[in-house]
């Protein structure tokens, strides 16, 4: 598998950046789901809060880096047929989901630094708050933080459904293509410009 995209698939290091952060925000409402149902200062929601915001500043991390990654490497183009619509809508969903990636642990960030608590990586390194402490500025950004973040499962659950109703229903790649599953044959060759193709009947 080629390490960058092609015209008709990601390559290995897109792939990797997108399933490891799925497996992280997945990890990541597991564990904030677990911490609200304990008790406000037990060691426990304490501990489950603290991975957390360890796996929520890896999510920024990984989004920045993703995001630079794309800078350098187009996606591949939505299959032919598609409709100019579903175009459009793979379009703004992509730009939901980004900008919802990096939303969401900032708004966390902030959250603790209103709250006067640090963000500690894994406990190796604590980053700056980025505010003081403001209890009202606390509360709003805890609401926000959370309303993004369930905007966020909406929108990346709407995007996996189109991605499931594009390989069973139109039977395409658009899902396959971001799977490490060796190519199909169906796209495994794209025509440049310059190819001919003698099989072909002349107009």
């Amino acid at each position: 598998m080629q390490l960058k995209n092609t015209l008709t698939r990601y390559g290995a290091v897109a792939q990797l950046f997108h399933w490891v952060i799925v497996v992280l925000i997945i990890t990541q409402f597991v564990l904030g789901l677990r911490a609200d149902g304990l008790p406000q200062f037990s060691i426990a929601r304490l501990q489950l809060l603290a991975l957390h915001k360890s796996f929520g500043i890896t999510v920024l991390g990984l989004a920045i880096l993703r995001l630079i990654w794309r800078l350098f490497n187009p996606v591949p183009p939505m299959p032919p047929r598609t409709p100019r619509w579903q175009e459009l809508a793979a379009q703004i969903s992509h730009f939901l989901l980004y900008a919802l990636i990096f939303i969401t642990p900032l708004l966390g960030w902030l959250m603790s630094s209103a709250y006067a608590v640090s963000v500690s990586w894994f406990k190796l390194f604590t980053l700056p708050n980025l505010i003081g402490p403001n209890k009202s500025a606390f509360e709003v950004l805890r609401e926000s933080h959370h309303v993004v973040a369930y905007t966020l499962a909406v929108i990346a659950l709407v995007h996996a459904a189109a991605g499931i109703k594009h390989h069973f229903v139109d039977r395409d790649d658009v899902l396959r293509r971001m799977l490490p599953l060796p190519e199909s044959p169906t796209t495994a060759f794209v025509p440049t410009p310059n190819t001919t193709d003698t099989d072909s009947p002349t107009p």
